[in-house]
């Protein structure tokens, strides 16, 4: 590393930024918010840190959609975000991240909904409305757990599947994915 500051610096003129500039694997570096497999053949994906910044902003909006319809946050606010994140990240190769993050957008407006229902009894009404049977809306929306444990549990992926929020507009990443890599 020192000796290729000295040439960058000297003999092109250069000017080299040490807190950015590394020498290691690329599979430890990110660049542009993509970094690279370990593999053999290495393939491009996108860096942990760069996930972590669209979570960050993700429940950002989450934090402020308790109040408001889903449909219209996901059309308003969570479309044009995913869109162009996705516009951004569209080169990478490694579909696992787009996939994990799909079902992570998914279980918290599940939580949004449970949350806004706010009392066990409008929760087994919304269930039961949402088809599920008697029993299972009222043992569920009676079991004391928090909203993320039941934004995951099977009686919200019953009511609430993924084909709900395709129908209210949610971009699925996985298949906007699947869509680039069709195009180019």
């Amino acid at each position: 590393m020192k000796s290729l500051t000295s040439f960058l610096e000297r003999r092109l003129r250069l000017q080299v930024n040490a807190g950015e500039s590394a020498v290691a694997r690329p599979w430890e570096r990110k660049f542009l918010g993509y970094s690279l497999t370990w593999h053999r053949e290495a393939r491009l994906k996108v860096a942990a840190s760069s996930v972590q910044r669209l979570k960050e902003k993700l429940r950002e909006i989450f934090r402020r959609g308790r109040g408001r319809n889903v449909g219209k946050l996901i059309e308003a606010e969570l479309t044009p975000l995913l869109r162009g994140w996705m516009n951004y990240f569209r080169l990478a190769e490694v579909k696992g991240i787009f996939d994990e993050l799909d079902s992570w957008i998914r279980r918290k407006l599940r939580g949004l909904i449970w949350r806004q229902w706010k009392r066990s009894i409008a929760r087994a009404k919304g269930l039961l409305w949402r088809g599920l049977k008697e029993a299972q809306a009222w043992a569920s929306a009676t079991n004391g757990r928090g909203p993320w444990w039941n934004a995951g549990a099977s009686h919200m992926n019953a009511a609430f599947p993924k084909s709900y929020f395709d129908r209210c507009g949610l971009l699925s990443l996985l298949e906007q994915r699947h869509r680039f890599q069709w195009t180019s």
